[in-house]
Protein backbone atom coordinates (compact mmCIF):
# COMPACT_ATOMS: atom_id res chain seq x y z
CA UNK A 1 0.00 0.00 0.00
CA UNK A 2 1.17 3.74 -0.86
CA UNK A 3 -0.18 6.52 0.86
CA UNK A 4 0.93 10.06 -0.94
CA UNK A 5 -0.61 13.01 1.40
CA UNK A 6 -3.04 12.69 4.15
CA UNK A 7 -5.94 14.32 5.89
CA UNK A 8 -5.78 17.85 6.17
CA UNK A 9 -8.48 20.34 7.83
CA UNK A 10 -8.43 23.25 5.66
CA UNK A 11 -6.17 24.41 2.55
CA UNK A 12 -6.57 27.58 0.72
CA UNK A 13 -5.78 27.09 -2.94
CA UNK A 14 -5.51 30.91 -5.07
CA UNK A 15 -7.06 31.25 -7.94
CA UNK A 16 -4.85 32.23 -10.67
CA UNK A 17 -7.70 34.09 -12.51
CA UNK A 18 -8.63 35.73 -9.44
CA UNK A 19 -6.13 36.89 -7.40
CA UNK A 20 -6.73 37.05 -3.95
CA UNK A 21 -9.76 34.58 -4.17
CA UNK A 22 -8.99 30.56 -3.33
CA UNK A 23 -10.71 27.50 -3.25
CA UNK A 24 -10.95 26.42 0.45
CA UNK A 25 -10.74 22.41 0.85
CA UNK A 26 -10.84 20.06 3.61
CA UNK A 27 -10.46 16.00 3.41
CA UNK A 28 -9.68 13.01 5.14
CA UNK A 29 -8.03 9.93 4.12
CA UNK A 30 -8.38 6.53 5.50
CA UNK A 31 -7.42 2.95 4.50
CA UNK A 32 -7.44 -0.45 5.68
CA UNK A 33 -6.31 -3.98 4.85
CA UNK A 34 -9.80 -5.04 5.70
CA UNK A 35 -10.25 -8.55 6.86
CA UNK A 36 -9.61 -10.95 4.76
CA UNK A 37 -6.74 -9.99 2.91
CA UNK A 38 -3.20 -10.58 3.24
CA UNK A 39 -2.36 -7.44 1.86
CA UNK A 40 -3.49 -3.80 1.18
CA UNK A 41 -3.01 -3.37 -2.79
CA UNK A 42 -4.91 -0.32 -2.57
CA UNK A 43 -3.19 2.87 -2.78
CA UNK A 44 -4.09 6.73 -2.02
CA UNK A 45 -3.34 10.37 -3.13
CA UNK A 46 -4.72 12.61 -1.35
CA UNK A 47 -2.44 16.34 -2.17
CA UNK A 48 -3.88 19.33 -3.84
CA UNK A 49 -4.62 18.93 -6.88
CA UNK A 50 -4.96 15.08 -6.80
CA UNK A 51 -7.53 13.19 -4.89
CA UNK A 52 -6.95 9.32 -6.34
CA UNK A 53 -7.63 5.99 -5.28
CA UNK A 54 -5.95 3.00 -6.97
CA UNK A 55 -6.99 -0.46 -6.26
CA UNK A 56 -4.12 -3.01 -7.48
CA UNK A 57 -4.85 -6.73 -9.00
CA UNK A 58 -2.30 -8.92 -10.25
CA UNK A 59 -1.38 -11.02 -6.96
CA UNK A 60 1.21 -11.46 -4.02
CA UNK A 61 2.67 -8.04 -4.02
CA UNK A 62 1.84 -6.97 -7.90
CA UNK A 63 -1.02 -5.13 -6.89
CA UNK A 64 0.23 -3.31 -4.73
CA UNK A 65 3.44 -1.80 -7.65
CA UNK A 66 0.36 -0.96 -9.92
CA UNK A 67 -1.29 0.93 -7.74
CA UNK A 68 1.36 2.72 -6.46
CA UNK A 69 2.68 3.52 -9.82
CA UNK A 70 -0.24 5.27 -10.80
CA UNK A 71 -0.70 7.74 -7.47
CA UNK A 72 3.42 8.08 -7.57
CA UNK A 73 3.10 9.25 -11.31
CA UNK A 74 -0.05 11.40 -10.53
CA UNK A 75 1.83 12.99 -7.54
CA UNK A 76 4.77 13.87 -9.88
CA UNK A 77 2.60 15.59 -12.76
CA UNK A 78 3.66 19.41 -11.99
CA UNK A 79 3.84 21.59 -9.58
CA UNK A 80 1.08 23.99 -9.09
CA UNK A 81 -2.16 23.58 -7.41
CA UNK A 82 -4.20 23.13 -10.53
CA UNK A 83 -3.42 20.48 -13.32
CA UNK A 84 -3.99 19.96 -16.55
CA UNK A 85 -6.35 17.40 -18.01
CA UNK A 86 -4.24 16.48 -20.79
CA UNK A 87 -1.35 15.89 -17.52
CA UNK A 88 -3.51 12.96 -16.13
CA UNK A 89 -3.83 11.21 -18.84
CA UNK A 90 -0.13 11.23 -19.65
CA UNK A 91 0.66 10.24 -15.79
CA UNK A 92 -1.83 7.06 -16.69
CA UNK A 93 0.27 6.14 -20.08
CA UNK A 94 3.76 6.38 -17.67
CA UNK A 95 2.17 4.09 -15.44
CA UNK A 96 1.32 1.47 -17.60
CA UNK A 97 5.03 1.82 -18.84
CA UNK A 98 5.68 1.46 -14.90
CA UNK A 99 3.80 -1.36 -14.43
CA UNK A 100 4.21 -3.52 -17.49
CA UNK A 101 8.38 -3.32 -16.52
CA UNK A 102 7.14 -4.43 -13.10
CA UNK A 103 5.04 -7.41 -14.55
CA UNK A 104 7.54 -9.25 -16.79
CA UNK A 105 7.42 -12.25 -14.38
CA UNK A 106 4.12 -12.17 -14.45
CA UNK A 107 1.56 -14.86 -16.02
CA UNK A 108 -1.90 -13.18 -15.41
CA UNK A 109 -0.29 -9.79 -15.73
CA UNK A 110 -0.53 -7.00 -13.49
CA UNK A 111 -3.16 -4.00 -13.16
CA UNK A 112 -4.65 -1.63 -11.13
CA UNK A 113 -8.43 0.91 -11.44
CA UNK A 114 -7.62 4.62 -10.99
CA UNK A 115 -10.53 7.01 -10.08
CA UNK A 116 -10.21 10.48 -8.83
CA UNK A 117 -10.70 13.89 -8.75
CA UNK A 118 -8.13 16.78 -10.04
CA UNK A 119 -8.78 20.26 -9.18
CA UNK A 120 -8.46 21.81 -12.86
CA UNK A 121 -9.29 25.25 -14.40
CA UNK A 122 -12.04 25.79 -17.00
CA UNK A 123 -12.60 29.02 -18.97
CA UNK A 124 -10.41 30.51 -15.80
CA UNK A 125 -13.21 28.95 -12.98
CA UNK A 126 -12.33 25.93 -10.72
CA UNK A 127 -13.87 22.40 -11.85
CA UNK A 128 -13.09 18.85 -10.88
CA UNK A 129 -11.76 16.95 -13.61
CA UNK A 130 -13.33 13.43 -12.32
CA UNK A 131 -11.79 10.44 -14.12
CA UNK A 132 -12.06 6.82 -13.98
CA UNK A 133 -10.54 3.12 -15.44
CA UNK A 134 -11.95 0.14 -13.68
CA UNK A 135 -14.74 -0.09 -10.82
CA UNK A 136 -13.22 2.53 -8.62
CA UNK A 137 -16.01 5.20 -7.91
CA UNK A 138 -16.22 8.96 -7.37
CA UNK A 139 -19.42 10.60 -5.69
CA UNK A 140 -20.65 13.59 -4.90
CA UNK A 141 -22.98 15.05 -2.13
CA UNK A 142 -24.81 18.29 -2.43
CA UNK A 143 -27.79 19.59 -0.74
CA UNK A 144 -29.01 15.96 0.68
CA UNK A 145 -28.36 14.12 -2.74
CA UNK A 146 -25.97 11.62 -3.54
CA UNK A 147 -24.97 11.27 -7.14
CA UNK A 148 -22.39 8.41 -8.45
CA UNK A 149 -20.52 10.50 -11.26
CA UNK A 150 -18.47 7.43 -12.58
CA UNK A 151 -19.48 4.45 -14.16
CA UNK A 152 -17.81 1.06 -13.82
CA UNK A 153 -15.77 0.02 -16.03
CA UNK A 154 -17.54 -3.85 -15.45
CA UNK A 155 -19.03 -7.34 -16.26
CA UNK A 156 -21.73 -6.48 -13.93
CA UNK A 157 -22.24 -2.99 -14.88
CA UNK A 158 -22.54 -3.91 -18.70
CA UNK A 159 -25.30 -6.05 -18.22
CA UNK A 160 -27.44 -3.92 -15.82
CA UNK A 161 -27.05 -1.47 -18.85
CA UNK A 162 -28.28 -3.63 -21.18
CA UNK A 163 -31.19 -4.37 -19.08
CA UNK A 164 -29.76 -7.97 -18.06
CA UNK A 165 -29.90 -7.97 -14.38
CA UNK A 166 -30.76 -5.25 -11.27
CA UNK A 167 -28.85 -2.88 -10.27
CA UNK A 168 -29.16 -4.66 -7.16
CA UNK A 169 -28.69 -7.50 -8.05
CA UNK A 170 -25.13 -6.51 -9.31
CA UNK A 171 -22.84 -6.83 -6.46
CA UNK A 172 -24.35 -11.01 -6.00
CA UNK A 173 -23.47 -11.67 -9.61
CA UNK A 174 -20.84 -14.41 -9.85
CA UNK A 175 -18.58 -11.92 -12.11
CA UNK A 176 -19.14 -9.15 -9.75
CA UNK A 177 -15.25 -8.80 -9.79
CA UNK A 178 -14.23 -8.44 -13.34
CA UNK A 179 -13.73 -5.25 -14.37
CA UNK A 180 -13.70 -5.03 -18.60
CA UNK A 181 -11.04 -1.41 -17.86
CA UNK A 182 -7.78 -0.95 -15.72
CA UNK A 183 -4.41 0.70 -15.96
CA UNK A 184 -1.74 -1.68 -16.80
CA UNK A 185 -1.63 -5.67 -18.80
CA UNK A 186 0.50 -3.65 -21.34
CA UNK A 187 -2.45 -1.55 -22.85
CA UNK A 188 -3.54 2.25 -23.66
CA UNK A 189 -5.52 3.23 -20.39
CA UNK A 190 -8.74 4.27 -21.44
CA UNK A 191 -10.07 6.83 -18.61
CA UNK A 192 -13.71 8.62 -19.27
CA UNK A 193 -13.17 12.04 -17.48
CA UNK A 194 -16.18 14.07 -16.26
CA UNK A 195 -15.87 17.87 -15.82
CA UNK A 196 -17.71 18.68 -12.73
CA UNK A 197 -17.91 22.52 -10.92
CA UNK A 198 -16.88 23.25 -7.18
CA UNK A 199 -20.16 23.80 -5.30
CA UNK A 200 -19.60 25.70 -1.86
CA UNK A 201 -20.78 22.73 0.60
CA UNK A 202 -20.28 19.72 -1.61
CA UNK A 203 -19.01 16.50 -0.60
CA UNK A 204 -16.90 14.09 -2.74
CA UNK A 205 -15.98 10.36 -1.69
CA UNK A 206 -13.12 8.69 -3.83
CA UNK A 207 -12.96 5.26 -3.02
CA UNK A 208 -12.36 1.61 -3.83
CA UNK A 209 -15.01 -1.24 -4.16
CA UNK A 210 -13.94 -2.32 -1.24
CA UNK A 211 -16.16 0.14 0.40
CA UNK A 212 -18.95 -0.52 -1.92
CA UNK A 213 -19.01 -3.91 -1.34
CA UNK A 214 -19.92 -3.33 1.94
CA UNK A 215 -21.21 -0.05 2.29
CA UNK A 216 -24.65 0.52 -0.18
CA UNK A 217 -25.71 3.85 -1.27
CA UNK A 218 -28.43 4.91 1.89
CA UNK A 219 -25.63 4.17 4.57
CA UNK A 220 -22.78 6.34 2.57
CA UNK A 221 -25.28 9.25 2.34
CA UNK A 222 -26.22 8.93 5.72
CA UNK A 223 -22.33 8.88 6.44
CA UNK A 224 -21.80 11.98 4.10
CA UNK A 225 -24.70 13.43 5.32
CA UNK A 226 -23.80 12.98 9.31
CA UNK A 227 -21.85 16.82 10.38
CA UNK A 228 -18.96 15.28 10.95
CA UNK A 229 -15.41 16.67 9.62
CA UNK A 230 -14.00 15.16 6.46
CA UNK A 231 -11.39 12.84 8.22
CA UNK A 232 -13.66 11.85 10.72
CA UNK A 233 -16.59 11.07 7.73
CA UNK A 234 -13.64 8.83 6.14
CA UNK A 235 -12.68 6.87 9.02
CA UNK A 236 -16.32 5.91 9.90
CA UNK A 237 -17.02 4.84 6.03
CA UNK A 238 -13.67 2.32 6.38
CA UNK A 239 -15.44 1.17 9.73
CA UNK A 240 -19.07 0.58 8.65
CA UNK A 241 -16.71 -1.38 6.00
CA UNK A 242 -15.58 -3.28 8.11
CA UNK A 243 -18.34 -3.86 10.36
CA UNK A 244 -20.19 -5.18 6.70
CA UNK A 245 -17.58 -7.98 6.58
CA UNK A 246 -14.33 -6.37 5.00
CA UNK A 247 -14.12 -8.95 2.18
CA UNK A 248 -11.40 -6.12 0.32
CA UNK A 249 -8.86 -3.71 0.66
CA UNK A 250 -11.02 -0.15 1.75
CA UNK A 251 -9.96 3.25 0.98
CA UNK A 252 -11.91 6.30 1.09
CA UNK A 253 -10.67 9.97 0.62
CA UNK A 254 -13.93 12.21 1.38
CA UNK A 255 -13.29 15.58 0.28
CA UNK A 256 -15.40 18.87 1.04
CA UNK A 257 -15.74 22.35 -0.71
CA UNK A 258 -15.62 24.77 1.79
CA UNK A 259 -15.33 28.06 -0.22
CA UNK A 260 -15.49 29.07 -3.97
CA UNK A 261 -14.79 32.34 -4.86
CA UNK A 262 -17.27 34.05 -7.73
CA UNK A 263 -20.41 32.48 -9.02
CA UNK A 264 -19.96 28.83 -10.68
CA UNK A 265 -23.01 27.83 -12.68
CA UNK A 266 -24.36 24.98 -10.33
CA UNK A 267 -25.16 22.49 -13.47
CA UNK A 268 -26.60 19.25 -11.61
CA UNK A 269 -24.66 17.12 -14.25
CA UNK A 270 -21.64 16.25 -15.18
CA UNK A 271 -20.10 16.91 -18.41
CA UNK A 272 -18.39 14.26 -20.19
CA UNK A 273 -15.39 15.09 -21.99
CA UNK A 274 -14.01 12.31 -24.59
CA UNK A 275 -10.61 10.86 -24.35
CA UNK A 276 -8.18 12.51 -26.68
Amino acid sequence: MTQIGGSIARHAVEVPTRPGESVVLSWGAQTDIGRRRKLNEDSLLAEAPFFVVADGMGGHASGDVASAAVVTRLANVGDGEFAETASILQALRAATMDITLAADDSELGVGTTATGAVLVLREGEPFWAVFNIGDSRVYEFFDGELRQVTVDHSVVQELVDAGLIRPEDAEFHPDSNIITRAVGFNAEPMADVWMVPLRTGSRLLICSDGLTREVGDPLLREALAGGQTAEETAASLVASALAGGGRDNITTIVVDVLAVPGAVEPASDAQAVPNP
